[in-house]
Order: C-alpha cells, then sequence, then structure tokens
C-alpha cells in the first residue's frame, strides 16, 4: 500500500500539549498560499494536454494527463489491488469490500478543506490526479474498464457495494448521474448496492431524488466537522472555501425524505477542535433522524493545511469509538452518558458487564460506514489504514483480535477482563 508516511509526532498517542484530547485552541489550520494564475484550475494540465491512455498510476515526477469524469474516475489504492489493476498487499487485511470511485477533472476539487490532501491550494505543488487523499494514492481508470471487470462475474465479487464520491465541481453533479448509469446499465444495484458521497454546496434536492431513481441505495453528507464554528473554520469562508453548515443539512434532510430511514448519514472526523459531547451530540441527532454516523478518526494529511497538527490521540478516538457504536446500535443515548469537565466521556450509561462484552466483541472499533453483506454493523467501506499507519491503527479494517483488544483496553483505561 502506497502510504504517506507520517512523522513520529503525528503517531504519538497524546496531543500537541500533552493531554489525551486535541484542543480548539491547538487545531488551527494554516492560511494557505495563493496560486500563480497560469496554475490555477488545472492549468498545467489543459496548457500540455497530454492524452491519456489507460490506467493513470500517481506520480509526482510526470505531467498528468487530460483526463476527466465520466470517462474516467479515480479509486482507492485498497480498491485497485483488490480490482486487479495494481499490485500489492494490504497489512492484515483482504485489501477492501468497498469499490470507491473518485470523481476527476484537471480542475480538481474547487474546495479548499483545510485537512484534504485534494484541496485547491495544492495547485500550484502537484497536478489533481497525483495527490494522496486519505493517506494513498488514487490511481486514475477508465469507467467503462472498471465496470467490464466487475460485470464479468458479480456474483463472485469480492466488493460489497461501490460508492461514488463527488467532489466540488461546475460538472460533478451531472457526471454523478452519468456514472451510476454507466454502472446500473450492466450491474443490477440489487446485487451490488450502490452509495454515494455527495457534495451538497452543488446539489439540489431533484439531484438527490434522480440518484434514488437511478438505483442508488445510501446517500451520505460529509459534515466532517462535528460543529459549525469547526465547519466554518475548515471547510468554509476560514480557508477561503465554499462549503456552508447550513447547506450540508438543507441536503442531509432532503436525503433522509428521499432516501428513507437507516439510507442516509453523515461523516464526522473526530479530532479538530471538538470535545467528546460535542461529537457525541451530533450522533445522536443523526440517531434521531433516522440515520447513522461514519467515523473517522483525524490523521493530518501530508500536503493538507492541517498536516503540522497532531492526530487524535487514541484515549479520544477509543472513547468516542465506543460511545458512538453505543449510540447507533445498542440504544444507548448520550443522555444516559455522563462527561467530565472537559466534554470527555467519564461513563458509558451502560452496566459494566454489558460494556466489557461490546468491547470484547470489537465491532466498536472497526471502521464505520455503509454497511455491507455480514451484518448492519459491519461496514464495507473498510478504508484500510486510511486514518493511521498500521504501525498505530485507529480503525480497524478487520475483526479485532485478542492482542488488538488488550492494546484497545489500555487506551481506554478499562482493565482486561480476566475469563
Amino acid at each position: 500500500m502506497s502510504c504517506v508516511k507520517a512523522s513520529e509526532s503525528t503517531q504519538s498517542d497524546s496531543g500537541a500539549d500533552g493531554r489525551d484530547f486535541n484542543a480548539g485552541s491547538v487545531m488551527q489550520p494554516r492560511a494557505p498560499n495563493p496560486t500563480p494564475k497560469e496554475l490555477r484550475n488545472g492549468g498545467r494540465v489543459k496548457a500540455n494536454a497530454v492524452d491519456p491512455t489507460g490506467i493513470y498510476k500517481p506520480n509526482n515526477n510526470l505531467l498528468a494527463p487530460h483526463m476527466q469524469s465520466p470517462d474516467y474516475v479515480q479509486l482507492s489504492t485498497a480498491a485497485a489491488i483488490t480490482l486487479g489493476i495494481m499490485q500489492g498487499k494490504m497489512y492484515r487485511c483482504d485489501c477492501t469490500r468497498c469499490l470507491n470511485l473518485l470523481l476527476t477533472y484537471p480542475e480538481g476539487c474547487r474546495a479548499n478543506c483545510a485537512y484534504c490532501g485534494l484541496a485547491r491550494h495544492r495547485e500550484a505543488e502537484r497536478d489533481y490526479a497525483d495527490r494522496n487523499f486519505i493517506r494513498v494514492d488514487w490511481p486514475a481508470v477508465p469507467i467503462d474498464d472498471i465496470v467490464d471487470i466487475v460485470a464479468r462475474d458479480v456474483d463472485n465479487t469480492p466488493f460489497h457495494r461501490m460508492c461514488i464520491s463527488m467532489i466540488t465541481h461546475p460538472k460533478s453533479d451531472r457526471d454523478t448521474v452519468s456514472v451510476l448509469k454507466k454502472w446500473t446499465d450492466r450491474i443490477d444495484p440489487s446485487a451490488l448496492p450502490v452509495s454515494i458521497l455527495s457534495n451538497p454546496t452543488t446539489m439540489t434536492r431533484d439531484d438527490v431524488v434522480t440518484l434514488k431513481d437511478l438505483g442508488a441505495d445510501i446517500f451520505t453528507v460529509a459534515l466532517d466537522a462535528a460543529t459549525p464554528e469547526i465547519f466554518d473554520r475548515t471547510r468554509g469562508k476560514g480557508v477561503q472555501s465554499p462549503h456552508k453548515w447550513s447547506k450540508y443539512w438543507e441536503i442531509l434532510h432532503d436525503a433522509r425524505e428521499v432516501f428513507g430511514a437507516q439510507k442516509f448519514g453523515a461523516h464526522i472526523i473526530v479530532g479538530m477542535g471538538e470535545t467528546e459531547y460535542d461529537v457525541l451530540q451530533l450522533v445522536q441527532q443523526l440517531v434521531d433522524l433516522g440515520g447513522h454516523s461514519h467515523m473517522f478518526c483525524f490523521f493530518p494529511e501530508q500536503g493538507s493545511l492541517m498536516d503540522h497538527l497532531p492526530a487524535t490521540p487514541r484515549d479520544q478516538w477509543r472513547r468516542v469509538q465506543l460511545a458512538r457504536y453505543l449510540i447507533d446500535y445498542r440504544d444507548v443515548r448520550v443522555e444516559h452518558m455522563t462527561f467530565d469537565g472537559e466534554g470527555r466521556v467519564a461513563d458509558y450509561g451502560l452496566a459494566s458487564s454489558e460494556l466489557s462484552d461490546v468491547i470484547d466483541a470489537g465491532i466498536a472499533f472497526r471502521t464505520s460506514g455503509c454497511p455491507g453483506k455480514f451484518q448492519e454493523d459491519i461496514s464495507a467501506c473498510d478504508r484500510p489504514y486510511g486514518d493511521s499507519p498500521p504501525s498505530n491503527i485507529a480503525s480497524f479494517p478487520f475483526q479485532p483480535k485478542k492482542k488488538d483488544l488488550k492494546k484497545i483496553r489500555r487506551q481506554l483505561d478499562i482493565p482486561v477482563v480476566v475469563r
């Protein structure tokens, strides 16, 4: 797996100030630098206009070809290995059960999210198709090639789900429809369900309806930030980016009405300066609406405006992982829990024996996302090592073993039970 190497400081189990959580005062993005005019909007790629020929593997030393959706999409390194178009192995797991497809254009994503490797501010540094995203490279592949491979034997595909990830681009809404049509024309979505990771900034309710009518199964919104203030600081005006908290919630409510209960959700990144109480209140709000939370551990993406900041301490992450699982799947409510003066979980609102059983089952600490074929609380979208290095796993892309659970208990400060 071509992971981005992290410095030792980003792999620490504590925050920048030695605390077991990332305080809001610490998690401040740096300001983006201006991009020379000739390099804006994919200027380098469009000026050279190199024709694409088959698969393009990201390499910062080559000029990226002029590739764009709907003809081309990018896919994660794990998905490319699983699909058989790249060689490689994943540490302790069989790559991925979700085929993540990312729309792509020479202009790239026009947003400037502070934690994202795809952000607009990188135009001068790296062509869009060469940028890392959730710690890995994303090769670009003709969509027809991908559909051909999967359609040959849908019944035996290793994938449990396909997901189209939109970006902020004027053509993204239209091209998402085109990619979805190419897929469903040949692959029955009842055999291989489809998720949409949306871009609310450019969408209307009619767009949500169209995607549902074309066979999409689940619709998700990447809120990412747990509070309006953090959203604005990392995704909005604070970093010269177009996203608005209110617009994201508008489309999330549309998805609730169009797709229905348990068929919509929101991504949340833990450790960007919110309290544990903040994020778990948001998880409860989503559950009360009939949706789910898909949770990510903040990791400083190389090249992003937050790459100088600490990863989420494991103590904070484990507490939130466990509490989120209890709210989403065990009918525990955030009001049943208690929190200390720093907003940290002090009690999970569950008897110690029941809590111990949940911990030992291990599912709470696996990657959260859209469900696969096994059971509702085991995600198809396992994103191997997308939010941590394998040496210090945050989201387990496989079932944790006994040695993993012992480490998790230490991180939770909950003693190992002798049985």
